[in-house]
């Protein structure tokens, strides 16, 4: 299988293989051959890194992931609300228990900042996941904030690092991903 392909970034989802409408409700085995597929029968071609973007919660995937490849290290993203927090919680300490190094906490949706008088607001609260962060003595990588620009570029195929890179949006996912690599190691020569 061949990934797609935007702005130099190789990508793959279960979504690319099954119907729009379909919904994946799938466990244990064929959960391990469906990420099995992803890993080593897509044509990834020269990698720097691979990002593994898995659902809330420690359920069969990420198990089985963190359990049958190797992996430099995870970056739990929550919003700071605290049902959001429990999932994030658990996810950080899960990857723990299985010596996953966690590099890190990220705050999505962060704050929402008023188009017209410029005035913000903590829709899911305030510093949920820095506190989470402080409480299980992690960093916290960077904020995201809940932005309409950030959904419109998406959403039209141009994120917003390409779209508007000097914007502060744009400047917050920048940062992170720099964070990002800086806590991960430094790959054999």
């Amino acid at each position: 299988m061949r990934p797609l392909k935007n702005y130099g970034i190789a990508c793959m989802s279960m979504g690319f293989l099954i119907e729009e409408t379909a919904p994946v409700v799938w466990r244990g085995l064929m959960v391990m051959s469906a990420v099995e597929k992803l890993l080593r029968q897509v044509d990834w071609g020269q990698l720097d890194y691979l990002v593994i973007d898995m659902p809330p919660g420690t359920g069969d995937v990420q198990l089985s992931v963190s359990q049958n490849i190797p992996i430099a290290g995870a970056v739990i993203i929550s919003t700071p609300q605290d049902v959001a927090l429990l999932d994030a919680r658990k996810g950080a300490e899960m990857f723990r228990k299985v010596r996953v190094p966690v590099l890190g906490l990220v705050q999505n949706m962060s704050v929402f900042q008023c188009p017209k008088c410029k005035h913000e607001t903590h829709i899911f609260g305030a510093d949920g996941v820095r506190n989470l962060a402080k409480n299980l003595g992690l960093d916290i990588l960077g904020d995201i904030p809940l932005h309409l620009n950030i959904r419109e570029t998406c959403d039209s195929g141009q994120p917003v690092v390409i779209s508007q890179p000097q914007s502060d949006a744009a400047k917050a996912y920048l940062k992170i991903a720099m964070e990002i690599v800086r806590r991960l190691p430094v790959p054999p020569a």
